[in-house]
């Protein structure tokens, strides 16, 4: 970085989660794989200062975590993580599908538990987080939940257990030096789809996008002076499914500020996927100058994503610099 003020903040979708718990440290600490290389060469092609992981499998220990920063030497000796909703068991047929104990009857979609978590790489410290996933999607100030016909969708028990946040809503204090701490806002929202008519996962994640907006308007306490809010909100403004208005009008609110509107930041297949979406978001509090930002699509000449160029899986890292 050319001044010590300015900071790159980052969000990466990667393909950091496998088919069971321990694989992901596995296939870190033996080297050679496809994905975990590219997402290494990806980082440090960027090289940012704060970096959240959206699609990172968590242990209770962190040893994946450790062995993935000790990829990038001593430059990330900061780092934060903790159990997601994912892969967190209920006991509850969550989807209504008359089974129980399949991947989507957990708090969060996932196999096992920590099934694709986030994580926080950073260059300074991190101060004493704020943890919001614990909040029951049913006491969400305005919250929205399915409905079939004229009556709940979820039934009562569900209803008394469900958690809002399908990974994980976080308020992360970042401490840079000689200047105010500012909060790293993060989270990696259901996508909007692979539900039934009642579109229970359409109006989860417009919820969990709103979680912001009313952590904004102090309902979770203080509200941090400066802030970004960083990850997979998997909602495009414009395109594709779920309620791309709810995207929009965020965008807009005048106390964030947009480096990137309209820019994809994951490419699904036309054939037979959405195609190319903008999911993934990087915004700075209103107080912030912005002094670059993008999308990071390397060519694929550069052999960064592997010799299909997918190695990296279909989202993209997107970053912004900030400073004061």
């Amino acid at each position: 970085m050319a001044q010590a003020d300015t900071y790159r903040i980052a969000t990466f979708a990667a393909p950091l989660s496998r088919d069971g718990p321990g694989v992901l440290l596995r296939d870190i600490l033996r080297g050679g794989d496809p994905q975990v290389d590219a997402v290494v060469a990806v980082t440090k092609s960027v090289a940012p200062d704060v970096l959240l992981l959206t699609d990172f499998d968590y242990d209770l220990d962190g040893h994946a975590l450790a062995a993935f920063a000790a990829r990038f030497g001593d430059s990330y000796p900061y780092r934060f993580a903790v159990r997601p909703n994912t892969g967190l068991v209920t006991g509850l047929d969550m989807d209504r599908n008359g089974r129980l104990g399949e991947a989507r009857d957990a708090q969060g979609y996932g196999r096992f538990a920590g099934d694709g978590g986030m994580a926080v790489l950073s260059r300074y410290p991190i101060g004493d987080v704020t943890d919001l996933s614990d909040t029951l999607w049913q006491d969400l100030p305005g919250a929205t939940l399915p409905t079939q016909g004229d009556a709940p969708f979820l039934p009562p028990e569900v209803r008394a257990v469900q958690r809002l946040s399908t990974t994980g809503h976080w308020i992360v204090p970042i401490i840079p030096p000689d200047m105010e701490p500012f909060a790293l806002m993060g989270f990696s929202a259901t996508p909007p789809v692979f539900d039934g008519p009642e579109d229970r996962n359409g109006l989860r994640n417009r919820d969990e996008l709103r979680m912001w907006q009313l952590v904004l308007d102090g309902g979770f306490g203080p509200v941090p002076e400066s802030f970004v809010i960083a990850g997979n909100a998997n909602l495009d403004p414009v395109d594709g499914a779920g309620f791309s208005d709810a995207m929009a009008a965020f965008l807009a609110d005048a106390r964030l500020q947009d480096p990137l509107p309209g820019i994809d930041t994951a490419d699904w297949p036309e054939e037979d996927g959405p195609g190319n979406l903008r999911v993934s978001y990087v915004l700075p509090s209103a107080d912030w100058r912005v002094g670059d930002a993008d999308v990071y699509w390397p060519a694929p000449d550069t052999g960064l994503l592997g010799s299909d160029g997918l190695a990296a899986g279909p989202h993209h890292l997107v970053w912004v610099d900030i400073s004061r």
